[in-house]
C-alpha cells in the first residue's frame, strides 16, 4: 500500500510530466496526426513513454526523465530545422513522394516499395472518389503516407470558373441543433431565435427536437435536418 507521501509524489510527478509534454509540444510545432512522418511518430511515442514512466517510477529522479524528454525534443527540433534548410536531409528523414499510379496504370514496384497491397491502394482511390483506376492520371504517396490523386482531364470535376458563372457569396454553416439540443449561442450568432428554428423544423414535418441528430443553417437561412432514425437504404459494398 502506498502512503500519503507517495501519493503526493505521484501527483506532483504526473502534473510535471503533463506540463513538460505541453511545453515540448509547443516547441516542436503543430501537426495533425495525418501529417506525421514515421520519425515524428517514433519521437512522439518515445517522449510519451518517458512521461508515463516518470509518473510511477519514483525510484528514478524526476529530472532524469525531463532531461531525456528534452533531449528527444531537442534532436527533433534540430532535425526539423535541417529538413527545412536541406533537401537531402528532408528526403532522408521524411522520405520522398512516390508515384503509385501513372496514366491509369499501377506501378507495381513502387506499390511494393511502400509496402502497400492492391486492396489498400484501391481503398485509397475510393476514399478520393475514384472507383476506376483508369480514371486516374497520377496517384502519389506523400511522405506522410497520404495518397494524392490527380484525375485525367476528362474525369475532373467542372468548376464554377470553368462555367464562368456568377455565384452568391458562401460562408460558414451554423450547427443549430445537436443531438436534440438547441445551440442557443449559435442561433444568436446568426441572428435567429428558437421561435424561428422551431418554425423551420415544423416546415419539414418534424414534430420533436428529440428526432433530430443534427440541424444546420447556412448563409441563405436554409435549415437542413439530419434525423436520428432516418431510414436510408444502404447498398452492399463490393469485395
Amino acid at each position: 500500500m502506498l502512503n500519503v507521501m507517495e501519493y503526493q509524489v505521484i501527483v506532483i510527478r504526473s502534473v510535471t510530466s503533463i506540463i513538460t509534454l505541453f511545453l515540448l509540444s509547443k516547441l516542436m510545432g503543430r501537426k495533425q496526426v495525418s501529417q506525421l512522418s514515421m520519425f515524428d511518430y517514433v519521437v512522439g511515442i518515445s517522449i510519451g513513454s518517458i512521461a508515463a514512466a516518470m509518473t510511477v517510477d519514483t525510484e528514478i529522479k524526476w529530472y532524469y526523465f525531463v532531461t531525456a524528454m528534452g533531449i528527444y525534443a531537442g534532436i527533433y527540433i534540430l532535425i526539423a530545422m535541417a529538413s527545412i534548410k536541406s533537401l537531402w536531409a528532408r528526403k532522408f528523414f521524411e522520405g520522398a513522394p512516390i508515384i503509385l499510379i501513372q496514366d491509369g496504370k499501377i506501378i507495381c514496384k513502387n506499390v511494393k516499395k511502400v509496402r502497400y497491397d492492391i486492396n489498400s491502394l484501391l481503398e485509397e482511390c475510393r476514399f478520393a472518389g475514384y472507383f476506376d483506376v483508369s480514371d486516374i492520371n497520377i496517384a502519389i504517396m506523400e511522405s506522410n503516407g497520404k495518397v494524392s490523386i490527380l484525375p485525367k482531364l476528362n474525369k475532373r470535376m467542372v468548376t464554377i470558373g470553368d462555367l464562368q458563372l456568377a455565384v452568391k457569396p458562401d460562408g460558414l454553416v451554423a450547427n443549430v441543433v445537436i443531438d436534440g439540443c438547441i445551440m442557443t449561442g449559435n442561433l444568436k450568432a446568426i441572428g435567429k431565435d428558437e421561435k424561428w428554428l422551431l418554425k423551420e423544423i415544423k416546415k419539414q414535418n418534424v414534430e420533436s427536437l428529440k428526432e433530430i441528430l443534427l440541424a444546420t443553417c447556412d448563409v441563405n437561412d436554409t435549415c437542413n435536418l439530419f434525423l436520428k432514425n432516418e431510414d436510408i437504404n444502404v447498398k452492399h459494398c463490393l469485395e
